[in-house]
């Protein structure tokens, strides 16, 4: 069934391109195009615009392929594609191109290639005065017998001129005299033929000899001219004429007769006798041409060749021969010669339209359109094309020996890339001659393979802190076709994950595949991340694939751990209450530290440094929890520093230091706590705020007594809350209820509490008022909260 439809679909193809064709042919054959110019024109010079003519507009001509072709290899004509013009490609010479022929008429066809169409066209080539009559004989000799009775006529030899039409030879005049007059008569081929005619009888002992100049005119502006010498003897009477057998002779002749064969003979008689029955033969009225091909015995009447003929140049000659006796009297005859046509030239092929490559999947493609000529005639210049049997192609004859050779069907290059056509051109003629020519045939790559990845998915393994444009890896395909077919480009695909900025990470070589790291990567911040990568080749439309690329990043020892607990901000140190009554293994505190790197790179370990008092505390390695190594005694110091350090087990390992300060306490009833060492840094720096108040209240009156007003108002709330029993601070060192951890006095990266200490419970309690803590810490903070003991007192914090 489907083998069906596809001689169906090729039929078809077929009758669109008979159809195309014949539309050719007969726009082809229809009324030629008719263009003049005159001859000795300078090549270059405008003829005319084809494009009314060929009723297309101007970027067709170069589109469509269009061309000027003539009969033979000599190209008169050339056509320019940018404004299409005719214009001249040499200087015309019409007396050489058509001799006497009138009107002279070149004709050439356009050739439009695609699709393929031609117009017949002519071109005429008008006449110009540029050569004068000229007498092939400088002197004409005539003699006359005085018996000769006025009003007889003598046919003298007329002027040549080149010229054709007006230009041509118009009118004769003769020098004035006494015994003649000029008659002109037209001949039946418009030759215009000067005769003598005698006005008044001879008289040879009164005027043995005349002398008469004949002068010849054309019709050109300016008139040109030429002269003949007449000499006129006359002579005794003769009353006989010589006379021929035949008015007529015709002969046959092969073109390949050598020089000086006989061609024919003519033959007169003349009843006289003596001098006057003499006769000789001569030319009459021969053209420059024939005196050339031929020369004939003045005794015997035998025509001679003088150089070889060539049917091609010229079919026929038409001899005109006079038989003149010893008394002036004269007969005449036409020889007619006919060249007989041999078959000694072989055909020509000429290439009009050649494409050498050729697509792989057209179907019914031209490939060249051709013309084939045979100068020769009949048999000998009929031909027959051909080409070889065992190729896709064939030939189409188009009009007027025009071929096309066309594909039969659509080629196949993975099968066959080359093909050599030789088109073999053969006449009919005996011996026949065969002109051969060869053209290859490219057959051109399609692009009808994608692209392949060696791969569906790869995995790529990138360490992290790489340098910027590090090769990470790269990706391959191939592609079947040829050429810039299967050339391969890489690129990136656009990734479907908005907050995957995929083209400041990586990028790829799109002429080898390799891909690189942009910049410097972070597993912290991205440990995996994967996109699409795409590969096109070059051809038209492109063909394209893609393949999954997962980039994983693989983990460096690239960051210390980081205390969350205590907090370790450049203020004054965090400081912990431990009662002297602690046993021992009594938890203190526990240190909270978070690494940012993962597996080991992340697996942390404590241990203590340095302490005030070595053997009192102890640090466990894997939680921080900072607990008592023994019980407390009287003679221990109140204060003690610990330098804890906490450290990761990367490769090199990384570490950080915590400072704790423990405070032995011998009940949180205990009427005062002594002061951080912070203290007086504290002092200066609320003193350094009075300044800056005082500097602001110079600036505006308005705010500083708008401050000075909102204190006055906090401070006596804060009395009558005091007198009214809320909360009773013990009097001594003790300065206030507010204690500053950082000891700097700001709320920008510290803890700022308020603490009251609550008499008359069974149980102290600390409450911790509002801190202050860094956004990034908040979390931290919590697990801190968490992990803080309690040694049966409580922490709030609101």
């Amino acid at each position: 069934m489907e083998a069906g439809e596809e001689k169906e679909h090729v039929l078809k193809q077929r009758q669109v391109l008979i159809f195309f064709v014949l539309l050719g042919i007969a726009q082809a054959v229809s009324e030629p195009m008719h263009y003049s110019v005159a001859e000795e024109t300078e090549s270059g010079s405008f003829v005319a615009n084809l494009l009314k003519d060929l009723g297309l507009k101007i970027d067709e001509l170069a589109i469509r392929g269009a061309r000027v072709i003539s009969k033979g290899k000599k190209m008169s004509l050339q056509l320019d594609r940018q404004t299409g013009d005719l214009l001249l490609n040499e200087k015309l010479d019409r007396e050489e191109l058509c001799g006497p022929t009138e009107p002279c008429v070149l004709p050439f066809q356009v050739l439009l290639e695609n699709p393929l169409q031609f117009f017949q066209a002519e071109l005429w080539i008008r006449d110009i005065n540029d050569h004068s009559p000229v007498f092939l004989d400088n002197e004409i000799i005539l003699k006359i017998s005085e018996s000769i009775t006025p009003g007889t006529t003598f046919l003298i030899e007329r002027a040549q001129d080149l010229d054709v039409g007006s230009n041509s030879l118009q009118n004769y005049t003769i020098s004035p005299n006494f015994y003649f007059h000029l008659k002109l008569q037209d001949s039946p081929d418009g030759i215009i033929l000067p005769r003598l005619v005698l006005d008044k009888a001879l008289d040879r002992e009164e005027q043995p000899e005349i002398s008469l100049t004949l002068t010849a005119l054309d019709g050109g502006i300016p008139p040109r001219s030429g002269t003949a010498l007449i000499l006129i003897e006359v002579l005794d009477i003769n009353d006989n004429a010589p006379e021929f057998a035949k008015l007529l002779y015709e002969v046959q002749v092969p073109e390949n007769s050598p020089v000086e064969s006989q061609v024919a003979t003519v033959s007169a008689r003349d009843l006289d006798i003596g001098a006057y029955g003499q006769i000789s033969y001569v030319f009459s009225q021969a053209s420059e041409d024939i005196r050339k091909t031929f020369r004939i015995n003045a005794k015997s009447g035998e025509l001679f060749l003088k150089r070889k003929l060539d049917f091609e140049s010229v079919q026929s000659y038409t001899v005109n021969i006079q038989a003149t006796d010893g008394g002036g009297l004269s007969g005449s005859c036409v020889l007619f010669i006919q060249v007989v046509d041999l078959n000694d030239n072989p055909p020509e092929l000429t290439i009009s339209t050649l494409i050498n490559h050729i697509s792989e999947n057209l179907q019914e493609t031209i490939i060249a359109v051709f013309s084939v000529s045979d100068p020769d005639s009949g048999d000998n210049g009929r031909m027959v094309c051909s080409i070889q049997d065992d190729l896709p192609f064939f030939l189409k004859p188009s009009v007027e020996n025009f071929y096309t050779l066309v594909t039969n069907t659509a080629l196949d290059r993975e099968s066959r890339s080359e093909y050599n056509v030789t088109i073999t051109v053969t006449d009919l003629g005996t011996p026949r001659l065969k002109t051969e020519h060869s053209i290859t045939v490219q057959v051109s790559d399609v692009n009808d393979n994608a692209p392949a990845f060696t791969q569906s998915s790869y995995t790529l393994f990138v360490r992290e802190n790489n340098s910027p444009a590090l090769h990470i890896g790269s990706v391959s395909a191939t592609d079947r076709d040829s050429g810039t077919n299967a050339q391969v480009t890489y690129s990136l695909l656009p990734t479907h994950d908005p907050h995957l900025a995929l083209a400041s990470l990586v990028s790829i070589n799109a002429d080898s595949g390799h891909l690189f790291a942009l910049r410097s990567l972070d597993y912290e911040a991205l440990r995996a991340f994967e996109f699409r990568v795409g590969a096109a080749d070059r051809g038209s439309p492109a063909l394209s694939s893609d393949a999954l690329v997962r980039v994983v990043l693989v983990d460096d020892n690239d960051n210390a751990p980081f205390v969350l607990y205590p907090l370790q901000n450049g203020s004054a140190p965090c400081t912990e209450l431990l009662p002297r009554q602690a046993e021992a293994g009594s938890l203190v505190t526990k240190v909270v530290a978070v690494d940012g790197d993962s597996g080991q790179n992340a697996w942390l370990s404590y241990q203590l440094l340095k302490a005030t008092e070595p053997g009192l505390f102890g640090v466990w390695a894997h939680n921080g929890e900072v607990r008592t190594a023994r019980l407390l005694s009287e003679r221990d110091a109140a204060r003690h520093r610990l330098l804890v350090l906490v450290k990761d087990n990367g490769e090199p390992p990384l570490s950080a230091t915590v400072t704790l300060h423990v405070l032995l306490v011998d009940g949180f009833s205990q009427p005062y706590l002594p002061l951080p060492e912070a203290a007086p840094e504290r002092a200066q720096a609320d003193s350094l705020t009075v300044y800056l108040v005082i500097a602001l209240a110079s600036v505006t009156s308005l705010f500083l007594f708008s401050v000075l007003l909102l204190v006055a108002v906090r401070l006596c709330r804060r009395r009558r809350a005091a007198s009214e029993g809320r909360c009773s601070v013990p009097g001594g060192r003790f300065p206030g209820h507010l204690v500053d951890v950082s000891g700097t006095g700001t709320l920008s990266q510290s803890y700022q509490y308020e603490v009251c200490l609550m008499g008359g419970s069974g149980t102290n309690e600390f409450k911790f008022l509002k801190p202050i803590i860094p956004s990034f810490l908040t979390q931290g903070m919590e697990r801190v909260s968490e992990a803080t003991p309690s040694f049966g007192n409580s922490f709030e914090f609101s």
